[in-house]
């Protein structure tokens, strides 16, 4: 038994003598929820966040997609000098250098979101990728300049990497605190959906001009043409997000903060904010919250392994491995992505109904069953084999999408959401998401077994069930640490009957 606990337990010949007293001490620790603390929500500002939010990380993962859907060419454009074999790895090598970063970028932008605000971090973040993703359509090839072309392809991915330490946990953190509690799910996946809409953008423009140019055409300067682009959609994601207001959540958490300070300071004459603000809030971070991190880290590194085995992985696999044309693997995986935008918002609102935990559940054990099976299709050859194993895994993969973002910023505190998500999903993502095209490619050339990225992909399904066992179930919840949110003023005024308790804000 909790020993403090058992401490701190009242006596019960006390309890029995002073029940008044200590009913007050209960009021104190969970008040009631009164109607000026409950959020009541404007559907019209919900959905203008929202679609800012998702439209801003279609864009990022635009960007990043296109990388991902030019790996081949790009092995050949920067690393010339080395052999066919080595091109690919290589390319997909500098895919995984910009992993290496997030995490910084995670720790970077993440307490900043939680000081200043996350309307303000997403706009930098989205600038900063832009601008990455530009320069790489002007950097001259490997037959040009010679080694200068790959450390200059390796310094624009790192500024992409950390850009996107602080996109998807601000991005997801900005939605979940505009939305109402009982609907967060479904406005959730719109996230995501923003994700698979950036992947198939990247796809289907890829796909265009393999087919316009040849692949002669892309390797000598067609390649560049997808990369020029993603400059000025930045613009128009950057345009969005500064139109918006900051969340409620943290608007609430400011409130309460000068409040407390001016509480502190009669005069107004608050003690100035010490110098190591950032590194004790990411001390804090991993020293009062390590265990929500540990879940975290875990649940996303199975999510990720996934994703990326099959938006990102898959292309090269079909090509290299299978040696099928590139066209067929665009085309098998844009239409495998547009199936699964066109459901998984319905996933979303199903996990409102039903839980986070029941869906989650279903797309880890998903991948845990249904992986190989997949591959021996794609073994065999056939373009409907070839369909039908895709198709499998994403069915497997929308579980986890349409879920995910409405489940992990739930795992933190309102002080703490932006920053612990942000240093958690990120570090999680350099250590197992970016780096799965490489050691899959790695394992394949290694091993000769075409199967091996099924087992791979297998093994962290189980670290995902795990995972997800150990969570406490978040849906139709208030956020911790944010006040109750609401769509209308009849649920407002029926949480208030009702007497719900609440942790203090």
């Amino acid at each position: 038994m909790d020993r403090g606990r058992e401490d701190r337990a009242p006596d019960l010949a006390a309890l029995r003598r002073h029940r008044t007293l200590f009913r007050a001490i209960d009021r104190r620790r969970e008040p009631r929820v009164r109607r000026s603390d409950v959020t009541v929500t404007d559907e019209r500002v919900v959905k203008r966040a929202v679609k800012a939010a998702a439209l801003g990380n279609a864009m990022e993962w635009f960007d990043f997609g296109i990388y991902a859907y030019l790996a081949v060419t790009l092995g050949k454009v920067f690393y010339s000098g080395a052999g066919e074999g080595v091109q690919t790895l290589a390319s997909f090598g500098t895919f995984a250098v910009s992993f290496l970063v997030r995490p910084l970028g995670g720790t970077f932008f993440g307490p900043l979101g939680d000081r200043i605000g996350r309307k303000k971090v997403l706009a930098l973040t989205m600038m900063l990728m832009a601008a990455g993703t530009f320069a790489i359509g002007l950097i001259p090839s490997y037959a040009t300049i010679g080694v200068w072309a790959p450390i200059l392809l390796i310094v624009c991915r790192l500024v992409q990497g950390f850009s996107t330490g602080g996109e998807y946990g601000g991005a997801a953190t900005f939605i979940a605190e505009y939305a109402p509690d009982k609907r967060r799910g479904f406005f959730g996946s719109f996230l995501e959906l923003g994700t698979l809409a950036g992947y198939t953008g990247a796809a289907g423009i890829v796909l265009l001009l393999t087919f316009w140019l040849g692949p002669d055409g892309m390797r000598e300067w067609g390649w560049r043409i997808p990369f020029l682009i993603g400059g000025p959609l930045g613009i128009v994601g950057l345009y969005l997000r500064i139109k918006l207001d900051e969340t409620p959540a943290f608007r609430k958490l400011e409130s309460d903060k000068a409040a407390a300070h001016a509480g502190a300071a009669p005069n107004g004459n608050g003690p100035a904010l010490s110098e190591d603000v950032p590194q004790k809030e990411v001390k804090s971070i991993f020293v009062d919250h390590w265990r929500t991190m540990v879940q975290c880290i875990s649940l996303v590194a199975a999510y990720n392994v996934a994703h990326y085995m099959l938006l990102t992985y898959m292309p090269t696999y079909m090509k290299e491995v299978l040696d099928r044309p590139q066209s067929l693997e665009l085309i098998a995986t844009i239409v495998t992505m547009a199936l699964m935008m066109t459901v998984i918002f319905r996933i979303g609102r199903r996990s409102d109904r039903v839980g986070r935990k029941p869906l989650l559940m279903a797309g880890m054990i998903g991948f845990l069953v249904l992986t190989v099976p997949a591959f021996a299709l794609f073994q065999q050859g056939s373009t409907w084999a070839i369909f039908a194993g895709l198709f499998l895994l994403g069915g497997c993969l929308v579980c986890l999408l349409g879920t995910m973002s409405a489940t992990l910023p739930a795992l933190f505190s309102t002080d703490v959401r932006y920053g612990s998500l942000a240093i958690g999903y990120n570090l999680s993502a350099s250590l197992f998401g970016g780096t799965t095209p490489v050691v899959m490619e790695a394992l394949v050339d290694g091993t000769g077994n075409a199967l091996s990225p099924a087992i791979y992909t297998t093994l962290f399904a189980v670290v995902g069930i795990v995972s997800v066992a150990t969570l406490k179930e978040t849906a139709r919840a208030p956020l911790e640490g944010s006040p109750p949110s609401v769509s209308t003023d009849e649920e407002a005024r029926a949480l208030t009957r009702e007497g719900v308790r609440t942790p203090a804000f």
